[in-house]
């Protein structure tokens, strides 16, 4: 494991290596500061963080790509890859690193949003309440992580980072749209299984200020199979 947190590590000090990072970082916090402003602070409205939670979850579809695409395709295309792959690490080693780094990547950059808590506490009679908060931030954090696993896996088999950043963001519109549609239109017997796979209901029970167990799991579980995917394609390259 000490070579998972030291790929971690390194992974995660590179995104404030690069200027991308800190645009990454900058574009996401201006976006989610509009919707703050303009939604959350609208006079008359309840002291609620719930509009931003839907709304910056929209906001992390193109920006989780924008942090993973470079994971694996910038290797690939400046040719450190080699010396990483013929390393004495195992292949999943590897892979978990990176999505560690990235995974730390997102969660500090939803970290200053904590202030809009504050914000809202200091000009609303009411302030509000711990876990709704707890589990909206939730709503952003756990479909975040498995948007990464994503990225990850399309950023291990390409060495272009634009191609990346588009089949991320293609794949997970097709998810999303397939999970708030699909039970809804699919035949009456496939509609408990689409209802079940639906990760949209899910985030909305997040949303809404319910924490339910079933939903981190299913979420974290959802994650392992596209990094076990990845760890697969860096084999076959190592393995040439």
């Amino acid at each position: 494991m000490s070579a998972t947190f030291t790929i971690a590590r390194r992974e995660l000090s590179s995104y404030f290596r690069l200027p991308v990072g800190w645009f990454t970082i900058a574009l996401f916090l201006f976006l989610c500061g509009c919707v703050f402003g303009l939604v959350v602070l609208a006079p008359g409205r309840i002291a609620s963080l719930r509009a931003f939670f839907g709304g910056a979850g929209w906001i992390l579809l193109p920006v989780v790509p924008a942090i993973s695409m470079r994971l694996f395709s910038e290797e690939m295309r400046s040719g450190t890859i080699e010396p990483l792959i013929t390393s004495p690490v195992r292949e999943f080693s590897i892979v978990l690193g990176k999505f560690l780094g990235a995974a730390a990547m997102l969660a500090l950059m939803l970290l200053p949003t904590l202030l809009y808590a504050g914000v809202l506490a200091a000009v609303s009679p009411r302030p509000p309440e711990a876990g709704p908060l707890v589990a909206g931030y939730l709503s952003l954090l756990l479909p975040g992580i498995f948007y990464l696993s994503i990225g990850t896996l399309c950023s291990a088999l390409t060495n272009n980072q634009t191609l990346a950043f588009l089949a991320t963001l293609f794949i997970l519109l097709a998810l999303m749209l397939t999970s708030a549609l699909g039970p809804a239109v699919a035949p009456i017997s496939l509609q408990p299984v689409l209802a079940w796979l639906s990760f949209d209901s899910r985030i909305q029970d997040f949303a809404k200020g319910v924490i339910d167990l079933r939903h981190v799991v299913f979420f974290l579980a959802a994650s392992v199979f596209p990094i076990l995917l990845a760890g697969t394609a860096l084999r076959a390259r190592r393995l040439g």
